[in-house]
C-alpha cells in the first residue's frame, strides 16, 4: 500500500499531509466473488461470502493506515451510456447470486463507517472520478490513490498526486507509468480507448485500429480532433496509416460517441468533501452486520481501531 510520502508546512508546525484512498467497491465485489474457494471466509453465508471480503478488505486498509476513504459501487449496472450505445454493458447474464451482494456490500460498508457512493444514473468509475478531482484540489492532500484497476481510470492520473492501484498486484500506476503502459499520457487515454474499443463496456472502437497505432498517433496529436485528415500529413510513421486516417474520417461520428462513453464523469454527484472522507469508527449496526457475515471479530476489530485513533 502507498504510504504517505512528504510532510505540509502550515505557519510554524508540521501537518502531516492526508493521503486519500478512493475504492472500486463493485471490482472488489467481483474479485471476491471470483476468487478461488481456498482464499475466502468460509464462515460468512454464500450469500454474503463477497461482501465479507470486501468489508474484511476495507477493514485491514484502515488497520494499515488508511484515514480518509470513499467507496463508489454500481447500485445498478446500467448508467445514461447505455441509452447512448445500444450495446453498451449491461447485467446480462451475471451470476444472481453475485448481484444480489451489490446492495448488501453498500449496507455493510455504510455501517462500517466508510462513506459509499451508490451510483445508479453514473457509473461507479465516474464517483471515483469526480472524487479524485475533489480530493486532489484540497490542499490538505498529499496524495489520492485510486484503487481499482481499470484503464479507464488512468484518466484520471495526475503526476503523483493522483494514482492508481491495483490492490490485487499492488502495481502503483503514476502519470509517468500510464504513459509507459498505454503509450499516451492520461488526458488522452478516452481517445485512445475510443480507437481501440473497450469490450468490457461494450463498444468495439474503429476496425484496424489497435492498441500500438493508436498510441503512436495520440503520442503525437493527442486528442482525436488533432489528428489530420490526410495520412499524408501525419508526421508520425503507423503501418496502414491510409487506411486508418480514411477509416478515422468515415467513422467520425461513432469514435466521438466511443469517446464519450469512455469520458468519466467529473461531475457525478459525490456529495462529500475531504472531511466527510474521515473514517471516525463503525455505526452502531456494525455489530449486526459482523455478525450476519459470520465474523463478529470484524466488529471488534473496527471498534478497537476507532478507540485507538481517539
Amino acid at each position: 500500500m502507498p504510504t504517505l510520502r512528504v510532510s505540509i508546512r502550515t505557519h510554524s508546525r508540521i501537518v502531516p499531509g492526508v493521503v486519500v484512498h478512493l475504492i472500486d467497491g463493485t471490482y472488489e465485489l467481483f474479485r471476491y466473488f471470483l476468487a478461488p474457494a481456498a482464499s475466502i471466509n468460509r464462515s460468512a453465508p454464500e450469500e454474503l461470502r463477497a461482501v465479507r471480503g470486501v468489508v474484511g478488505s476495507v477493514l485491514g486498509m484502515l488497520e494499515g493506515g488508511a484515514t480518509h476513504l470513499g467507496v463508489a459501487t454500481d447500485h445498478v449496472i446500467e448508467s445514461f451510456r447505455n441509452l447512448l450505445w445500444p450495446g453498451y454493458k449491461t447485467g446480462e447474464g451475471m451470476d444472481p447470486l453475485l448481484y444480489a451482494q451489490f446492495q448488501p456490500l453498500e449496507e455493510a460498508l455504510g455501517a462500517l463507517g466508510a462513506v459509499v457512493w451508490p451510483m445508479v444514473e453514473f457509473e461507479a468509475d465516474d464517483a471515483l472520478a469526480a472524487a479524485a478531482v475533489m480530493a486532489a484540489a484540497d490542499d490538505r492532500v498529499d496524495q489520492v490513490i485510486v484503487c481499482t484497476p481499470d484503464k479507464d481510470l488512468a484518466q484520471s492520473v495526475r503526476g503523483d498526486r493522483i494514482v492508481q492501484l491495483d490492490r490485487r498486484t499492488r502495481e502503483v500506476r503514476n502519470e509517468s507509468m500510464v504513459r509507459q503502459k498505454f503509450g499516451v499520457p492520461p488526458p488522452s487515454i478516452p481517445d485512445w480507448l475510443a480507437l481501440v474499443g473497450d469490450s468490457a463496456d461494450g463498444y468495439p472502437g474503429l476496425p484496424g485500429w489497435g492498441a500500438r497505432s493508436a498510441a503512436t498517433v495520440l503520442a503525437r496529436y493527442q486528442h482525436l480532433e488533432q489528428i489530420p485528415k490526410l495520412a499524408t500529413e501525419w508526421d508520425v510513421s503507423v503501418r496502414g496509416a491510409m487506411r486508418l486516417a480514411a477509416t478515422l474520417v468515415e467513422q467520425r461520428e461513432r469514435v466521438l460517441l466511443f469517446r464519450e462513453l469512455a469520458t468519466l464523469r467529473t461531475d457525478a454527484p459525490i456529495g462529500a468533501d475531504v472531511d466527510a472522507l474521515r473514517w471516525l469508527g463503525p455505526r452502531a449496526d456494525f455489530a449486526a452486520w459482523a455478525e450476519r457475515l459470520g465474523t463478529p471479530a470484524l466488529h471488534q476489530r473496527a471498534s478497537i481501531l476507532a478507540a485507538a485513533r481517539g
